[in-house]
């Protein structure tokens, strides 16, 4: 159920779409409430989260990460890695190029086709930067402090490649940062839990409210349709053989009868997503929800993977969660 402290999060949403004074405001990024705060784990020992939160409807897309590179990086340097070239060389996922004789601010763009189709080769540093830049308000310039490497998570006091833990206050904004890369548990529970599974709480083995697999055939018609490897068939061409020059991708919320109960979309298919584990600085962070080339076992909520957090392939995306002042 809807309150008055979600007014907050999805306001925060507007504003960050509209940008602050000075500033690029050139992503807007969809979020769902989950409520249902308090419930308890699942068998398996994730899904339990305390708080009411926001989670992104959709997974972060070309088109965004897009605006991002070209907001942070508009001379094309890449201090940090925020850009592979495997972005525009991997056929199979394909989506942004880089030109380096373009204008300053636009050496990034986004392949035909590829804008709402999710991002990858984005490792759990990049994901945290992003988190970062719309935690800052979307600001345009160098990656710096207050721009990419503090805000959501103060990215200096990693050492070793060691993720860390979310800020509790953003130093550029002064206020509680607006987004993060979920935790497990909130993962989790957006993607398997219902309050009324079967007339009681509980939690399905797939995020598309079934115990059951999914199809994988974008023709059918009033059933949840998931991107993934349906035996030896892969979605999108409906082909057992597999084309190096093939792009496997589908746009998010191509779906759109595949959601969760709270309204989210490919948590299973398409990519991976990135989540936090616990929180705690470490080498390793999550991926969970399968994805294009994956069978049906890795959409199941008894399947995860803890992963060095600098891992960038073409499986892997993320999706952001809420607020944390909506938690208050």
């Amino acid at each position: 159920m809807r309150t008055g402290r979600w007014t907050a999060v999805l306001t925060l949403v507007a504003v960050l779409a509209g940008g602050y004074p000075g500033q690029a405001g050139t992503v807007t990024y969809e979020i769902v409430p989950v409520g249902n705060a308090g419930n308890a784990n699942d068998t398996t020992g994730f899904g339990a989260v305390a708080y009411e939160y926001g989670i992104g409807k959709y997974d972060v897309t070309i088109g965004q990460y897009t605006a991002f590179l070209n907001a942070v990086d508009p001379g094309g340097t890449n201090p940090y890695s925020v850009y592979s070239t495997s972005m525009a060389s991997n056929a199979n996922s394909a989506g942004i190029s880089f030109t380096s004789g373009a204008p300053t601010g636009s050496k990034y763009a986004a392949m035909s086709g590829s804008t709402n189709r999710p991002i990858t080769y984005v490792s759990w540093f990049d994901a945290a930067r992003f988190a970062n830049w719309v935690s800052n308000g979307q600001p345009q310039g160098g990656q710096n402090a207050r721009t990419t490497e503090n805000g959501a998570y103060n990215l200096a006091k990693s050492i070793g490649r060691n993720a860390v833990p979310r800020n509790a206050v953003n130093p550029n904004t002064r206020a509680a940062p607006t987004f993060f890369i979920p935790t497990e548990n909130e993962w989790y529970k957006a993607a398997y839990y219902a309050p009324t599974k079967g007339g009681t709480p509980g939690y399905y083995l797939y995020a598309t409210q079934q115990d059951v697999a999914p199809t994988n055939n974008p023709a059918a018609t009033g059933v949840p349709i998931v991107n993934y490897l349906q035996g030896v068939t892969y979605c999108v061409t409906q082909s057992a053989i597999f084309s190096p020059t093939q792009n496997y991708l589908t746009d998010v919320g191509a779906f759109a009868t595949s959601g969760s109960f709270y309204g989210t979309l490919d948590q299973n298919g398409n990519v991976y997503q990135w989540n936090d584990l616990s929180g705690a600085t470490g080498k390793f962070r999550g991926l969970r929800g399968g994805f294009w080339a994956g069978g049906a076992v890795t959409l199941q909520k008894s399947t995860f993977t803890q992963v060095t957090a600098t891992r960038e392939v073409n499986d892997s995306g993320f999706r952001l969660v809420g607020s944390i002042a909506a938690r208050r």
